[in-house]
């Protein structure tokens, strides 16, 4: 088959389409084409023909900007999110040309007052080649080879828990689909399971496993098939850090058997709120000797060895799963010696006696 049939064809028809000749440039220049923003109130469709021709034709890429914030200052046109930024594609054709014009269905669920903008892009492969757009359109319906999902809500885990997106679909599942869930920052989760709603839709499930502060930010559901590509609104993960407090616990007083601490947790390293905190303290040989719960900034520590040294540290923990950060920095302190200190229990008291001689004399007494 002339691979200039389908595009000379087009021509004869009287239609026009979008012509990209990629022959001439170097590997990886882009040539974009930018649909205006589109700001939908209800299930909508957009499908358009894409050709491609060559030896090692140009890659496709394909685009959706989308919205999910309010912009106060323009509540008229709402907000294209991620600072305009383009993310990552979601739907690519690639290798070998097909010499033929192929459809390809996009459904975004992104309604008003958010929008989204579509951006088709052609990457040069630095061969001859050539790639073309037709038939763009805007359908009132659903797409019938792509998936169409409801709203996504927003995740928020402890750094190092998994974080769990729940993902409803239109429809039911279907073999052919390749469902995966897709950051902004170009992270990507595959499915991890699949539970039934009822018969119109189900909800797929994605982790997001071991996170870390450099997960944070939207993400999205993205389910393609050989004809199209469904889209999910974005939804935010937040990505707490459990906190730690910066300085060590301050001593109060000292004792042969006690050890009296102000907390001083009050500066962290970390997120809050905090809902719990905890003193941490062991021999300084390093047996943990125990964890105790407190509710007040000062605590006593009692039961300990005499003249023995301690280190003691505070836990500070927050909300949900893997909310405990690492103790914090130690305090070392030692124990009195016994019988340094304690309350008298009897007094002890001395009297001196003093003894003086005594001199006796006999006088001889006179007769009557």
């Amino acid at each position: 088959m002339d691979p200039e049939q389908p595009l000379n064809r087009s021509r004869a028809e009287g239609s026009s389409f979008v012509f990209v000749n990629t022959s001439g440039h170097y590997g990886g220049q882009r040539a974009q084409l930018m649909l205006p923003p589109l700001k939908e109130n209800d299930t909508h469709c957009v499908s358009f023909l894409f050709y491609r021709r060559g030896s090692t034709p140009p890659v496709l890429n394909i685009y959706i900007k989308g919205s999910t914030h309010w912009q106060c200052s323009s509540p008229v046109l709402g907000r294209i999110e991620n600072n305009g930024l383009l993310g990552v594609p979601v739907f690519n054709a690639s290798g070998p040309a097909y010499h033929i014009w192929k459809g390809v269905e996009l459904a975004v669920s992104t309604f008003w007052p958010n929008y989204y903008q579509v951006v088709l892009e052609a990457v040069s492969t630095g061969q001859r080649g050539a790639v073309a757009i037709k038939d763009i359109t805007l359908q009132g319906h659903q797409c019938m080879g792509a998936p169409h999902f409801l709203h996504i809500k927003g995740v928020e885990v402890n750094a190092g828990q998994t974080a769990t997106f729940h993902c409803t679909v239109n429809g039911r599942p279907q073999s052919d689909l390749l469902l995966y869930l897709q950051g902004i920052g170009g992270r990507q989760a595959a499915l991890s399971d699949i539970k039934p709603g009822n018969s119109r839709r189900y909800v797929a499930n994605f982790n997001v496993e071991n996170t870390t502060k450099g997960d944070s930010g939207q993400y999205r559901c993205i389910g393609q098939s050989e004809r199209g590509v469904g889209v999910s609104s974005y939804a935010e993960l937040t990505v707490k850090q459990p906190p730690v407090p910066i300085a060590p616990p301050q001593l109060i007083a000292v004792g042969a058997t006690y050890l009296w601490i102000q907390l001083n947790a009050n500066s962290i390293n970390g997120d809050g709120p905090i809902i719990e905190r905890e003193v941490e303290y062991r021999t300084l040989s390093g047996m943990l000797i125990d964890t105790t719960p407190v509710d007040k900034p000062t605590h006593k520590i009692g039961h300990l060895d005499p003249d023995t040294e301690y280190e003691i540290s505070v836990l500070l923990t927050r909300s949900l799963d893997g909310g405990t950060g690492r103790p914090g920095p130690p305090l070392r302190a030692r124990t009195k010696c016994a019988g340094e200190s304690g309350h008298m229990i009897m007094r002890m008291m001395m009297v001196m006696r003093m003894y003086a001689p005594v001199m006796l004399q006999w006088n001889q007494l006179s007769p009557f």
